[in-house]
């Protein structure tokens, strides 16, 4: 047994295919075969269970999977150590960003981090908090910024603050409801919502202040520009953090929206950012340093990031404020 074995026999178990494991492993169906039937020697048992097409592990190649995963991963986690022993100038980083954090904090963050140490090889994984604490828990990723509410009850997770990105709700210049004088989250529902992932107790905070019991938004994407050619191209109504969408709304091409019957302390859409790592592990020297940056960045706003959050909208039905009427 070695790790290049366990290492294609978690191919195996991610792919459900001999041929499609072996094709990202890249090697021969036939030599990925008998690696994986070397494996199966070497524990004197069968790992998957052939009889079905989705070739699942059987209890024995779970158990077989989950010390796989923590093996390899500590052995790169060893090798990535020992190179940034001395300095940071090898090795590599995974982590994670939820979207609203990936619009401003973490490209900069990456900037300085490239910069300082040009000899790491970053991998950033952009997504939603569910499939970022999976990969997190699959170790596929040292750690991920985005909301912690999620997180900070798991005694599996540890969490670091980061300043909180307000969120709100989006429309396109000309949309059928910025000719009305006053909103509510009845209006809201009468048009298609497209937004990142909504927790639960989101979707079910804005459904009750309608008189509904849940909903589903009609477009879920993670991806902030797909997201904003929707909502420019049609009917539809967005949801993003404000930094998001902050240079759109200065210029006015998109325009915020307020509802009446939404209270304006209220932290629906709301993202109370930070640092979400596993309990009881040691970060690596590149993971740390990453993390310090983006706490550091963070803790220090640009003048251009604080205009960008206080920037008015053009016009927004609803708002406290009385603004000009768009033509």
């Amino acid at each position: 047994m070695d790790l290049r074995q366990l290492r294609y026999f978690i191919a195996l178990t991610e792919y459900r295919s001999f041929v499609r494991a072996a094709e990202a492993m890249g090697i021969t169906q036939p030599a990925f075969s008998r690696a994986i039937q070397n494996l199966e020697q070497a524990f004197g048992c069968a790992l998957v269970d052939r009889a079905n097409k989705s070739l699942p592990p059987t209890p024995e190649g779970q158990v077989v999977l989950q010390h796989a995963r923590r093996l390899v991963q500590g052995a790169a986690q060893l090798n990535n150590e020992v190179l940034q022993m001395t300095k940071l100038d090898a090795g590599e980083l995974h982590f994670g960003s939820g979207p609203a954090l990936a619009v401003r904090l973490v490209p900069q963050a990456l900037q300085h981090f490239i910069e300082r140490h040009p000899g790491i090889r970053t991998a950033l994984l952009v997504d939603n908090a569910e499939r970022l604490g999976q990969a997190l828990r699959r170790e596929q990723i040292e750690f991920f910024v985005d909301d912690v509410r999620p997180f900070e009850a798991d005694p599996n997770f540890h969490t670091e603050a980061l300043t909180p990105r307000p969120g709100l709700f989006f429309c396109r210049p000309g949309h059928p409801l910025l000719a009305k004088d006053s909103l509510s989250t009845n209006d809201l529902f009468a048009y298609p919502l497209a937004s990142a992932l909504l927790a639960p107790g989101v979707r079910k905070r804005l459904a009750n202040l309608s008189g509904r019991s849940d909903f589903t938004p009609h477009l879920q994407t993670e991806h902030l520009a797909v997201l904003r050619s929707v909502v420019l191209a049609s009917d539809a109504i967005g949801t993003a953090s404000e930094e998001a969408v902050a240079e759109d709304l200065a210029t006015g091409d998109l325009v915020r929206l307020h509802w009446r019957n939404l209270p304006p302390g209220l932290e629906v859409l709301s993202v109370r950012c930070g640092v979400i790592s596993r309990s009881g592990y040691r970060l690596s020297p590149a993971a740390r340093a990453m993390i310090d940056t983006l706490v550091s960045l963070d803790a220090a706003p640009s003048p251009a990031d604080a205009g960008h959050r206080q920037s008015p909208p053009r016009h927004s039905p609803g708002a406290p404020r009385r603004t000009a009427r768009g033509s």
